[in-house]
């Protein structure tokens, strides 16, 4: 079968669930004629993605946050009058993915939560077979829990979920935990995360330092301040600080490196906990490599508040406002109860060539009907 791929560029996980997946169809003899990747301003494409693929990679302007000065913060209002203003640049993006799907002519594309996708298959819902992939999409079941309060911002997720996934005939939601009870969305099923094969072989050690990953640069204050004041805590810290220095150290127990996936990999199976802005991929690697997780979502992200709670639920942390020492003392201290929920965590992640089998069954064997 041939695939093309969109990705939603804001988020790294997403990218990692694509080469995940793509790794696997290649394995089993399938074709990903192209990737598509909604990208913007703000964030630049990391070389393992790019490199990642045997195929061309195509990048379109696709719908994106809009931070506050500090680049801390998200603002929602903001966020939508900027991409209401780029209204024409997205129509033009759908004209550019419709000639790559008319010439690629795939037999399914997978759309890795990306709103251009969803509304691609809103406008042509014929083009394809439509599948789309994400942690997001837990929120369809009956035991996903909604963080609190919800309000606005609860409404826009939900809305903006709905839009990647219009039209799919197939809804794949990715999840720490394996659910017990089945949803009752038609064509819909939970997989566990997308561990790439870098963690998976990697070889956890009991370091003497803390890893952090910080998605917007804003927040090298807080970790900077945080390192000042307990000079006893050694910090490994990764940014997407592309005017800085691939690695920069500020104080002597503390130090920044610039996005690199083998680099990262490595801190990650050697920390003593990971630090992290509640990002669903990063979690669910700390995870398998037995890492506890200290989990402080992007302010204004909604969907981080929910990722923090629903990890917290997991087994696979806790869930802050802020980096506090306290919470770090809480959160290395031993814990059998730990220990079982990260074996739980290995045991539901290793059921994925399986979760992947059963799809390609699907695939192959029937025309799914479509999910709306």
């Amino acid at each position: 079968m041939k695939f093309l791929f969109i990705v939603q560029g804001e988020g790294r996980g997403h990218m990692t669930q694509a080469m995940v997946i793509g790794a696997l169809l290649q394995q089993h003899g399938h074709d990903i004629g192209s990737v598509v990747l909604g990208s913007s301003d703000r964030r630049k494409a990391p070389d393992y993605f790019l490199e990642a693929f045997p195929c061309p990679i195509h990048r379109i302007q696709s719908p994106n946050f809009v931070t506050d000065k500090a680049n801390k913060a998200i603002k929602m209002g903001a966020t939508l009058w900027d991409n209401v203003k780029k209204l024409p640049y997205y129509t033009e993006s759908i004209r550019k993915l419709d000639q790559l799907v008319l010439a690629e002519r795939p037999d399914c594309i997978l759309n890795f939560y990306d709103m251009l996708g969803g509304i691609y298959a809103m406008i042509y819902p014929s083009r394809s077979s439509f599948v789309v992939i994400g942690h997001q999409y837990l929120i369809y079941h009956p035991d996903f829990t909604f963080a609190q309060p919800g309000g606005i911002q609860k409404l826009l997720f939900k809305l903006n979920t709905k839009i990647t996934c219009w039209n799919a005939s197939k809804i794949i939601a990715l999840s720490l935990w394996k659910p017990v009870r089945k949803a009752a969305v038609k064509n819909y099923s939970v997989w566990p995360p997308m561990v790439k094969k870098s963690v998976r072989s990697a070889l956890p050690l009991s370091g003497n330092f803390f890893l952090v990953y910080i998605v917007n640069s804003g927040y090298a204050r807080e970790i900077f301040e945080l390192a000042k004041k307990y000079p006893e805590i050694t910090i490994e810290a990764f940014w997407d600080a592309g005017e800085m220095p691939r690695r920069y150290q500020p104080l002597a127990n503390l130090t920044f490196h610039q996005i690199d996936d083998r680099l990262f990999v490595e801190k990650l199976s050697q920390c003593k906990a990971y630090l992290s802005t509640a990002g669903f991929e990063s979690i669910a690697e700390a995870m398998y490599l037995g890492k506890k997780t200290l989990m402080v979502p992007v302010e204004g992200q909604y969907e981080q508040q929910c990722n923090a709670l629903d990890a917290e639920k997991s087994g696979a942390g806790l869930g802050a406002k802020n980096f506090d020492p306290q919470l770090l003392a809480r959160l290395t201290a031993s814990n059998s109860s730990s220990t079982d929920s990260f074996e739980q965590f290995a045991e539901w992640q290793h059921s994925l060539d399986s979760c992947f089998a059963e799809w390609m069954q699907e695939m192959q064997g029937s025309k799914i009907p479509v999910a709306n």
